[in-house]
């Protein structure tokens, strides 16, 4: 199984912002579309950064309130890891686990073309594992 079949099941739906925006949008933002990561594109569309609400909580206890009117791009993680549609789970997996982060954009022919969560993954994972076991428990039945 591969990420392009999470987007497949889920979307492709991306919420994106530019880094200049504040992050009191971006807090809104988050709870109002109720989702973990926001990608931040520069002006020519590309990944530029990408805040989640870990990110958001590190700053505002770093740097207090006030941080709330600054622009995102002060508060973003800069170095973004991407996928492919055709980057495995068990790639995917391993790289959230060793990077310790939840989301992570997929990309397709330079441009943005989804995002999955480890939510997406473990779902995937479990749905694949229910699969695997009702193949087993017909071919005992059958046999």
């Amino acid at each position: 199984m591969n990420v392009g079949h999470i987007l497949k099941a889920k979307g492709s739906d991306v919420f994106t912002l530019r880094p200049d925006v504040s992050l009191a949008e971006v807090v809104r933002l988050l709870a109002e579309r109720r989702i973990g990561a926001i990608v931040l594109l520069d002006e020519d569309g590309r990944v530029a950064g990408i805040v989640s609400e870990r990110d958001v909580v590190r700053v505002l206890a770093k740097s207090g309130a006030e941080i709330l009117d600054k622009p995102i791009g002060e508060a973003m993680t800069a170095k973004v890891q991407t996928c492919t549609s055709s980057t495995p789970i068990e790639d995917v997996l391993g790289v959230m686990t060793r990077g310790r982060f939840r989301h992570l954009p997929v990309y397709e022919d330079d441009r943005l073309a989804g995002i999955i969560s480890i939510g997406d993954v473990v779902k995937a994972k479990i749905e694949e594992a229910e699969r695997e076991a009702e193949q087993m428990r017909e071919y005992i039945a059958a046999g």
